[in-house]
């Protein structure tokens, strides 16, 4: 076929193809859910996150530089920077980490972040957001195209230990209520939301405690902000009852997906996800994204995670 007549024939189909955008479906069609993708069939590719190795208390494995050979060595396919344990955020240090990440052959696919909005002084919510610019700069700079954002929590709980204690749920401050809360934490993300654009980097809010700790309040706040750049990092650990149910309820909107493992034993608690179940819920909402292991056990990390890694490549791999 020459150039003449290919262009002729291409164009043809895009205009055949945009005639057909116009006709309306036959009479008892079932049309797709808007926001729905087809079911994916194929592999997912699988990182690790680095707060797999720290767990912000192991300071022998502290180091980015190291974790990133670990994870290069165990066959991982990306990493996922936990952004509190970065030992400097200037651009050198954070362009050294890109460059060895990309010589071992590991996409930089996730940035976890930390921000709280769940509070009546404005000032404080102003700094968070101040924060979570900076973090979205970062992301930008190490050319990662998804970041973890929170809710947040309401600070009424003793410490996280307390907080889990109590099964993640916890009480408002006094005088406020819920309501206050989810006004708070959408006005921040409609600010953020520009900034993320800006970067090319979606923030993907987590159920994680505050607001996130029922599917019901993360689909809230990103219904409300109604972005293509506020989306949904899921957590298969943070859901302590029905979590199956729950997880299908965010999967359609999930842009990147954290799994738990407890090889020793939970820090806090265990439990016994059944991965298969998992990934068959995720597989038919499309999810087409990055695994990232999030390891939350007692054992030793070096051996613990390669288990995980096995556990998770049998099912998503």
């Amino acid at each position: 076929m020459n150039r003449r007549s290919f262009l002729t024939t291409t164009g043809t189909t895009a205009a055949t193809l945009t005639t057909l955008a116009g006709v309306e479906p036959p009479e008892g069609a079932v049309l797709k859910k808007e926001g729905s993708h087809p079911p994916h069939q194929g592999p997912n590719r699988i990182g690790v996150s680095s707060y797999s190795f720290w767990g912000f208390r192991r300071q022998e494995l502290r180091s980015i530089h190291s974790n990133l050979e670990h994870a290069a060595k165990m066959g991982f396919d990306g990493f996922e920077i936990l952004q509190r344990q970065l030992e400097s955020y200037d651009n050198a240090t954070l362009q050294k980490i890109k460059r060895h990440a990309f010589v071992l052959g590991l996409d930089l696919m996730g940035y976890s972040t930390h921000q709280g909005f769940l509070s009546p002084d404005k000032a404080r919510r102003q700094k968070n957001i101040d924060h979570t610019v900076a973090c979205l700069e970062q992301a930008y700079q190490l050319g990662i195209p998804t970041m973890r954002v929170n809710s947040g929590t309401w600070g009424t709980s003793k410490s996280f230990d307390d907080l889990m204690a109590k099964r993640g749920i916890e009480d408002p401050l006094p005088g406020y209520t819920e309501q206050n809360a989810y006004e708070w934490v959408i006005e921040a993300y409609e600010a953020l939301v520009p900034e993320a654009a800006k970067r090319g980097v979606v923030m993907g809010l987590e159920n994680h405690w505050g607001l996130g700790v029922t599917p019901e309040g993360i689909n809230r706040v990103v219904d409300a902000v109604d972005s293509e750049w506020l989306q949904v990092t899921l957590d298969t650990g943070n859901f302590l009852e029905d979590p199956y149910d729950r997880l299908s309820q965010l999967a359609h909107r999930t842009v990147l997906m954290q799994c738990k493992t407890y090889f020793g034993g939970g820090r806090w608690y265990t439990l016994d996800l059944d991965y298969a179940r998992i990934a068959e819920i995720m597989k038919g909402a499309g999810f087409k994204g990055y695994v990232s292991l999030e390891f939350e056990g007692k054992e030793d990390p070096l051996t613990a995670i390669p288990k995980s890694l096995k556990v998770l490549r049998s099912h998503f791999g």
